[in-house]
C-alpha cells in the first residue's frame, strides 16, 4: 500500500504528519503479539506493540537506539544481562547492539521508539 499525502503525492521516506490510530492496520506478528506504526522519518520512528499475556518479545540485538514506555500491562524486561519487572508508566532504554526481549506477564501494550527509522520494520532494508 503506497503511502500519499493529501495531495497525492508518495510519502516513501515518512509517515503523514498527523497519523490516526484507527486508520493504520495492526500488523499480527504471531505468537499472541501485534504492532501498529504510528509514525516515521528517517530518524525516528513510534510503534504501539500489543502483547498477549505469555507472549514473548524473544532476545535481539540491532543498531537502533530505543526508547519503550509501558502503556500497559506488566512485562519481564530483559537488558544487556539484566532483568527487571515493569508495569504501567515505567521505561526502559536500549543502546545500539545490546542484547534485550521481554515476556508479557500481564497482557499490555508497549509503545516503542527508535532512531533511526526501523526500516525492516516498512518492508524495506535496513
Amino acid at each position: 500500500m503506497e503511502r500519499t499525502t493529501d495531495m497525492g503525492t508518495p510519502v516513501t521516506d515518512q509517515s503523514q504528519a498527523f497519523v490516526f490510530a484507527d486508520a493504520v492496520e495492526k500488523e499480527e506478528l504471531g505468537g499472541g503479539v501485534s504492532r501498529q506504526i504510528l509514525g516515521y522519518g528517517p530518524d525516528l520512528m513510534i510503534v504501539r506493540v500489543w502483547f498477549a499475556e505469555g507472549s514473548v518479545g524473544p532476545v535481539h540485538a540491532h543498531p537502533h537506539s530505543q526508547a519503550s514506555y509501558v502503556e500497559s500491562g506488566r512485562f519481564e524486561v530483559f537488558v544487556d544481562g539484566e532483568k527487571r519487572e515493569l508495569g504501567a508508566g515505567d521505561s526502559f532504554y536500549i543502546a545500539p547492539h545490546l542484547d534485550h526481549g521481554a515476556v508479557c506477564l500481564e497482557a499490555g501494550v508497549l509503545i516503542d521508539t527508535f532512531s533511526p527509522v526501523r526500516k525492516d520494520f516498512l518492508g524495506k532494508e535496513g
